[in-house]
């Protein structure tokens, strides 16, 4: 479980087929292998490391790939980076899995940033809501048909991908798991009311 707040700009070392290497520093204090790394989002297992030298690997499935933005990563791409919230951690974001629900289109760059979503997700999205883009928890400013809008300050995209991305750029999207939990835990009492007006 992550909070979306970004520990680390970090840097794709080098890319070969599923196999990634990851630049960085910050997140490497006290990890081990097997501990999970968000990579813009997408929570990743840590497979190999050297903090002094500072990079990790991770190896990423074809489901991974399928899901999310990680196959337009290339050596040089940066990438933000987070290690799993602990308990005794500030929640400064939002609760964030690191399991991502589908890939995104930047329509306008930050600070206005703008995304195309699939409107099967926008239904998870509303205004004031958190959701988290390349693994950043951001606050929705609108919700739309087709993806919604959130204001970046500064700071943020000083600090993440945001400041490289551009109209056209896909990014990770993962809506608030609390919406659709409700949903699943609602679905069969909706249905059950609809078809017991259908008999009326």
């Amino acid at each position: 479980m992550f909070t979306g707040i970004v520990e680390e700009l970090g840097e794709i070392a080098e890319r070969d087929g599923s196999h990634l290497r990851v630049r960085a520093r910050d997140v490497l204090d006290d990890v081990s292998i097997g501990d999970s790394i968000a990579v813009n989002g997408c929570c990743l297992t840590v497979v190999g490391f050297d903090a002094a030298s500072g990079w990790w690997d991770a190896d990423v499935t074809q489901e991974s790939f399928d899901r999310t933005s990680l196959g337009d990563l290339v050596a040089g791409s940066p990438v933000n980076l987070e290690r799993p919230v602990r308990a005794t951690d500030r929640l400064g974001g939002h609760l964030v899995q690191g399991h991502v629900d589908a890939v995104g289109e930047i329509v306008e760059p930050a600070p206005d940033l703008r995304i195309r979503l699939d409107p099967q997700l926008t239904r998870y999205i509303v205004e004031k809501g958190s959701i988290a883009v390349d693994g950043i928890s951001l606050t929705v400013v609108d919700a739309l048909d087709d993806g919604f809008t959130v204001a970046i300050i500064p700071h943020t995209e000083a600090v993440t991908t945001l400041a490289t991305k551009r109209a056209g750029d896909r990014v990770n999207i993962e809506v608030d798991v609390t919406a659709k939990y409700i949903e699943k835990l609602i679905e069969p009492h909706v249905a059950g009311a609809e078809t017991s007006g259908a008999m009326a």
